[in-house]
This record gives C-alpha cells, structure tokens and sequence, in this order.
C-alpha cells in the first residue's frame, strides 16, 4: 500500500523526516509558513550529515485547504502552536487519516484526541540533531531516528507501512510503546532543554564539565524513577539507561537544543508538554519529580523576562 503524506510544520523536524521521504519517491504535501514563496521557487535544502539533497519541484502549500486529503500527517510543529491544529487538520483528514505527532513531552495525544475524538493518533520521537539554517533550508548534524507507536489507530498495521517508509528513506525507525517512549525521550529532553536555556549553553559544554554531569544525572534518574511509577511496574525503564544516554551525548556533535534555539530567537518555551505534564503525571502515582520542579519554574521565569 503507497501511503500519501502530509507535513504539518516544514522546519528542523518536518523538514528532514518528510524530505527524506520524499526523497525517496514518497508522495509528500508539505504545509509551510514563512518560507512558502522562496521554497515554491528555489526548492527545500537538507544539508545532511548522510548527504545533502535538494527536493525542487515540491508539493508546497501555504495553507492546509489547498492540500489533498492524506494517509498520514506527520505532525512537527512546536507543542506551543497545537491549539493550531484544531484548523489545520480537517481540510486534509480523510476517515482513516493517522496523525502522528513527532513532538517533545508527555500528553500531547490525549490533549489532540479531545478535539477529535474520532482521530487515529500516534506519536513519535526524534533522536535527532537538526535546525532550520535559513529560507528553505535545513541543516541535519547528528543522529537521526525516529521511534513512533499507536495512542489511538484503529488500524495499528499502517505504522508498520510508515516504519517501512521511513526505514527505506534511510531513517532507522523502531514501533514501540508510546507512553514508554515519552518517558525515555524525556529523560534526553528534561536536563538538556532545560539546563541549556539555564546555563545559557550548548550541550558539549554541559558535558565537559564534571559537576554539570552529575546534576544532569541526578536529573535523568528522576525522570527514570518518575516514568516507571507512572508505568506502574510496565516500564522498566533501567537506571543505566541515564549513562547510555549521557555516553551518547557525549559524542554528539555540539548542538543547541530546540529549547535553546527558541529562548536564543525569544519565542514560546515548550514548558507545559516536557515539564509540566510529566510532574503532573508523576504526582499522581505518589511520585514527586522536585528537581524537575525547580527546572519548570527557572524557565517560567526566564521566559516571563522576555514574552
């Protein structure tokens, strides 16, 4: 079965994830907003560490009424803009549509499925290091897999096609249990999100220093130990999991996280989603996440002087 796509939010992670699958002959309708007129006449750049490309011709959009109903819609916009999709969304539904949102945080699908009851919901999470560099072009510096899983779909063997997809456009993909994965992904995107805005740094200098590890270790067990009392023994999420993560920051090409990007061009921090929702979440099951806690309100601070 060929699936049709659609990408909601063409920037660092739209940009990648859906030029590389249209770059492998994947039909893919991209949604733009500022970049609309240069990438209709110049195309959408990838400077990628596994090989540039250039997609010209593109199927650019700047607005979802122009665009066919699809198979699939990978949503990648900043959690801040989701109250967007509530619009932007059902011009290109069809009945069976699955939306995956590739997104940072914990509750993202619940708060979508609200809207639309009806809705096929996955999500999935980047391991990834890229940002947009200019008009229609993006750069990709370091890793680049996805893990996506099921919140909602009816239909569960279409992520399989998405996997297949995305696994011969050269993207290693795994379908894993969702919930699980967010807590993981969380326990990369609590310390170094928010500790990059903090110290006003990237992350090879947080790593060369060996008291900054430590705390982003004790950070990371947190997170940990929050996750699987929410999993309520299902996770098993493992304590070495904090230093396999740490090892594979440490040789990760120096990088500004997505949080320290935003606080740099002073937009909308992603604090409800990876901070807010995870204490929320933790609290229930008895679970006090208090070093994330002084972390959500440092960077409410910091982004009260600014907004």
């Amino acid at each position: 079965m060929s699936l049709k796509y659609a990408v909601v939010g063409t920037g660092a992670i739209g940009g990648y994830y859906g030029g590389k699958l249209a770059e492998s002959g994947q039909e893919v309708h991209f949604l733009f907003h500022s970049d609309y007129e240069y990438v209709k006449e110049h195309g959408l750049k990838v400077d990628s560490v596994n090989g540039d490309f250039l997609l010209k011709p593109i199927n650019a959009y700047n607005s979802t009424s122009d665009m066919p109903k699809c198979d699939v819609v990978l949503v990648a916009l900043k959690s801040t803009n989701n109250h967007l999709l509530k619009d932007l969304l059902p011009p290109i539904l069809h009945k069976d549509t699955v939306v995956i949102l590739i997104q940072n945080g914990l509750g993202l699908e619940a708060d979508l499925q609200k809207d639309f009851p009806d809705l096929n919901i996955a999500g999935g999470l980047a391991f990834i290091c890229s940002s947009k560099i200019g008009a229609g072009h993006i750069g990709h510096f370091d890793e680049g897999r996805i893990n996506i899983g099921s919140y909602s779909c009816s239909e569960v063997h279409i992520l399989e096609t998405v996997k297949m997809d995305l696994d011969n456009a050269g993207v290693e993909t795994q379908i894993l249990d969702l919930e699980k994965a967010r807590w993981m992904k969380l326990v990369w995107n609590i310390p170094f999100n928010g500790m990059s805005v903090i110290m006003n740094t990237t992350t090879d200098k947080l790593m060369n220093n060996a008291a900054m590890q430590e705390l982003l270790r004790e950070i990371m067990l947190e997170v940990i130990r929050g996750g699987n009392e929410a999993g309520e023994g299902r996770y098993n999420i493992p304590e070495s999991y904090a230093d396999d993560i740490l090892e594979m920051t440490r040789h990760m090409t120096p990088y500004a996280p997505s949080m320290k990007l935003d606080y740099d061009f002073h937009r909308p921090l992603e604090i409800e989603y990876i901070y807010t929702r995870p204490i929320e979440e933790a609290a229930k099951y008895g679970y006090s996440l208090t070093r994330i806690s002084v972390l959500e309100k440092q960077l409410r601070f910091i982004q009260a002087q600014y907004l």
